[in-house]
């Protein structure tokens, strides 16, 4: 079986440090990824801090994978061996239900709904039974590691004109924002907020201004707002109540980013009639709002989540195609855990990538 070389975090309290296992050699419709860069998502610092109160210890995070194809089984037809690819948030589905024949994966209907890529099912009893990451022959080990074995039908294509290391966070921030601005049939000339402006947040500003729309930003930090501007957005300090007080009944869409839970109301008013206020940023409870609000202007507040595999490539390719790439900066993966701080205080503008090359010399030195 093929050694790997990872980051893992132990326990809630634990900071990531290095761990070696076995990842399963390639099935005849899987291939080996040699991973070259992971980007570092809100949620991996969630789950590694057991925060949604579901994670499997030791717990490799990682869902924002780019590497090349080094191995390709006997049935693989998508890739090929040296092909750039990438894995986002999911690497298994039960393919059967509705939701997997409509292309909504993350949607998936399944006993276990879709296998995320690490930590395991969306539906963890599978695991909690064992108290291991093994799913069947499989274990959920994911992409701060050295290479990676996937499905070949959860692979995507890195587009010519997409860099290597900005495409890492597309495949989660990219498309966790796309997804709903497509489902929602944000176009040209709609007016579209965009509340918080962290890693997300930078991707939805410029696939929303990218899609035509007249984009505002929402955020608690004033200095965010001139890099709004520098994208083609105007930002509004949310504190700032006359502000909030003229767009009211301004806006078709609203997105929030916001990784916590938080205040709705304030944003409901803004909405048009028949407006819609969509959350993707925050899986913790979230405060009250009023149904007046709603009621009064047929108003409808939802939620998305991630994005199906079609979604993921749609997107890459879209980004491609309209020279849209994610702010990043480049770590080393020694740097994780200061990282980790950076990203919870909000001091990283906008989404850190991983260099795997610097968990690669550690072999080399060991």
């Amino acid at each position: 079986m093929p050694k790997a070389l990872g980051y893992a975090a132990r326990h809630s309290f634990s900071r990531l440090k290095t761990i070696e296992f076995d990842r399963q050699e390639a099935g005849p419709d899987e291939v080996e990824i040699d991973v070259l860069f992971c980007g570092v998502c809100h949620s991996d610092i969630h789950q590694a801090e057991n925060d949604w109160g579901n994670t499997v210890y030791p717990c490799v995070p990682g869902h924002e994978i780019v590497g090349r194809v080094i191995k390709a089984g006997s049935a693989v037809s998508r890739h090929k061996v040296g092909d750039l690819v990438g894995v986002g948030c999911m690497v298994d589905s039960c393919q059967q239900c509705g939701s997997c024949h409509d292309g909504l994966e993350q949607y998936c209907e399944g006993p276990n709904a879709f296998l995320a890529t690490y930590n395991g099912p969306m539906k963890p009893a599978a695991m909690a039974k064992t108290g291991t990451n093994m799913y069947g022959r499989d274990n959920t080990y994911g992409g701060y590691s050295t290479s990676l074995t996937v499905k070949e039908i959860f692979v995507l294509k890195i587009p010519e004109g997409l860099s290597p290391d900005a495409a890492a966070p597309i495949l989660c921030a990219g498309v966790t924002t796309y997804s709903p601005l497509r489902h929602w049939e944000v176009a040209a000339g709609d007016t579209v907020g965009i509340v918080g402006f962290g890693g997300l947040g930078d991707m939805a500003v410029k696939l929303a201004i990218a899609m035509g729309a007249e984009v505002t930003v929402f955020t608690t930090t004033k200095e965010k707002i001139a890099e709004a501007a520098k994208l083609g957005a105007k930002g509004v300090l949310q504190s700032d109540s006359e502000a909030m007080e003229a767009l009211e009944a301004t806006f078709d869409f609203i997105l929030s980013t916001i990784p916590e839970g938080h205040k709705v109301d304030p944003f409901v008013p803004l909405l048009k009639r028949d407006g819609s206020y969509v959350a993707v940023g925050a899986l913790a409870p979230m405060p009250g709002y009023s149904n007046q609000q709603l009621i009064m202007g047929r108003k409808t507040l939802g939620g998305s989540s991630i994005g199906g595999i079609a979604e993921t490539q749609e997107v890459l390719d879209f980004c491609a195609e309209h020279g849209i790439a994610p702010d990043i900066q480049i770590i080393p993966i020694q740097e994780i855990n200061e990282a980790y701080k950076q990203v919870k205080s909000g001091d990283v503008r906008f989404r850190y990538v991983i260099d795997m090359a610097s968990l690669k010399q550690e072999l080399v030195d060991a």
